[in-house]
């Protein structure tokens, strides 16, 4: 072997030639595999460039194409008789595509539109920063003035054209809270729903939060060709690309114009709520919060500062007080306790207590007002007994066969929640809250186990203490009376689309722990307190 490989080195030694072409060979091969991944690599980027890239070609069209959105109307708003609450007007926003703008007389730009240098500056990087070759609203909701004037000149401002929009306005400076407002999207929204760009505008409270996918539309677009001057010369190949806007649904609410308008009336000037449903429905006739606000002042280019006035003010007229404050229900709760009281059979409507102005146990006192006695159900709720409402509130918690206070107590909350006190009732408007009715771990956490009693929450049976409840729960309890034990989800719209197509998902009935059988003799009792009774002096 070792022969073979000296005899052949011996032959290559002796023609060098041959080995001088071996390696050209191998060169030539070398060159030609290197050229032809460099052509692939060319290739492949073309590829990329022209058909995966969009950046090259989004450039260049352009520079001869602009791409209009369509924005739909907002749907309107009506109440239930048909008066028109909400519509839409017409306004303007300066959009701006930076990689266009070339050439600019800055100095009659801004002087047309009122604005000064730094503020150009600013919303320039902006708009830089957002994209070079998508439009965004420059300067958004200008005056119609300004527009005409600006649309003049626009030849002069490659890079800058005007967005029509709509932008809500109110007939009646009414029910602010009820049917929400409209405002400029933030970034958390695009970052959770891709249907909305910069400058898109969306509902933030009332009905336009809760029904904005119902209001706000479908959006279109519009291809539109420019010149060199900025100028529209037509649509591109006669509209084959263009997409039609789809307008949003009109709503029906509940409400009731003119009781909307006598609530506010009765409001003014004190803080506070009111909220009328109608029981067979639970349809919400009217829901005021007060201090409120007139809801055209969160329209428009005046929106930022006036929102920042009303949020600084000290009254706080932003905040919904039927839905999110949160008081002490007070005697009204008096009608949860004894109904509860019926239903452990704690007592007959028959039976009596006698009130001598206050009830006290140990250290424990708590002071009624003068009225005859004894009394029963009727009576106690006729002339708001406090005494009648402890004995029969510690009665429910102590009864035997409930081993522990906790036991006793869970099964009290049990029965109040079925009520809708402590739970949200799913109404359908935004940032309702749920209220409060402590637990006994609440009672653990504060007093131990064994450190408390039923004297020791005794504020309970008169709506006081550690429980708290909204207005809309509150007229939802007067509801659930007038249907004898069960209540429908309050809710503020009624029809979508059109009056007769009626919402279904609100049609169910929550039935409380209490039988109906006991509502009976509770109503009587009302009626009495209002005509009679403690709530005399409230009728007109």
């Amino acid at each position: 072997m070792h022969t073979d490989l000296y005899y052949s080195y011996l032959k290559l030694s002796a023609n060098p030639y041959r080995v001088n072409s071996a390696l050209s060979s191998n060169k030539g091969k070398i060159l030609k595999i290197s050229l032809f991944i460099v052509g692939v690599l060319f290739v492949g980027r073309l590829f990329q460039l022209q058909l995966l890239d969009p950046s090259f070609k989004v450039s260049a069209s352009n520079n001869v194409l602009r791409f209009v959105t369509d924005y739909p109307e907002r749907g309107l708003i009506f109440d239930r008789n048909g008066e028109l609450l909400v519509f839409n007007e017409a306004h303007f926003d300066i959009m701006v595509v930076p990689g266009q703008v070339v050439n600019l007389d800055t100095a009659q730009f801004i002087e047309l539109l009122e604005i000064d240098k730094q503020t150009f500056i600013d919303r320039m990087q902006n708009a830089r920063q957002h994209s070079r070759f998508r439009p965004s609203v420059f300067i958004s909701q200008i005056s119609k003035e300004t527009f005409a004037a600006f649309q003049e000149k626009l030849f002069s401002f490659p890079g800058f054209f005007v967005q029509p929009r709509t932008l809500r306005s109110y007939p009646h400076p009414i029910a602010a809270h009820a049917l929400g407002y409209v405002g400029e999207v933030s970034p958390n929204d695009i970052a959770r729903n891709p249907f909305y760009r910069q400058g898109d505008f969306i509902g933030i409270s009332g009905i336009e939060r809760s029904y904005e996918e119902v209001l706000r539309g479908r959006k279109g677009v519009r291809v539109r060709m420019v010149d060199v001057l900025n100028r529209d010369i037509g649509s591109f190949q006669d509209g084959r690309y263009d997409t039609l806007s789809i307008p949003g649904k009109n709503l029906y609410s509940t409400l009731d114009l003119e009781l909307q308008k006598y609530g506010e009336q009765l409001m003014r000037n004190f803080r506070g709520s009111i909220v009328a449903i109608e029981p067979s429905s639970g349809e919400i006739l009217s829901l005021v919060s007060a201090p409120s606000y007139d809801p055209n002042l969160l329209v428009g280019r005046v929106r930022a500062n006036n929102f920042q006035l009303l949020q600084n003010d000290r009254l706080k007229p932003l905040f919904n007080r039927a839905l999110m404050a949160q008081y002490p229900p007070g005697s009204a709760f008096k009608v949860v306790n004894t109904l509860i009281a019926l239903q452990e059979n704690i007592v007959a409507p028959s039976d009596r207590f006698s009130c001598a102005g206050s009830y006290t146990s140990g250290r424990v006192t708590v002071r009624c007002r003068n009225h005859p006695s004894p009394v029963d159900v009727i009576s106690s709720l006729q002339f708001s007994c406090n005494t009648y409402s402890v004995i029969t509130f510690r009665r429910t918690l102590d009864q035997q066969h409930y081993p522990t206070i906790q036991a006793g107590l869970e099964n009290w909350r049990n029965h109040v929640r079925s009520f809708g006190f402590g739970v949200r009732l799913n109404t359908d408007l935004a940032h309702e809250l749920s209220g409060s009715v402590p637990t006994a771990a609440y009672y653990d956490r504060i007093y131990g186990r064994r450190g408390w009693s039923s004297l020791t929450v005794v504020s309970l049976s008169i709506g006081q203490g550690e429980i708290g409840s909204t207005p809309l729960q509150l007229a939802n309890l007067a509801a659930t009376v007038a249907n004898r034990g069960y209540f429908f989800t309050p809710h503020i719209v009624r029809a979508i689309g059109h009056p007769d197509s009626l919402q279904k998902r609100f049609d169910r009935q929550h039935f409380t722990t209490v039988d109906s059988r006991h509502f009976d003799v509770v109503a009587e009792a009302l009626y009495k307190a209002v005509a009679q009774g403690t709530g005399a002096f409230s009728v007109i």
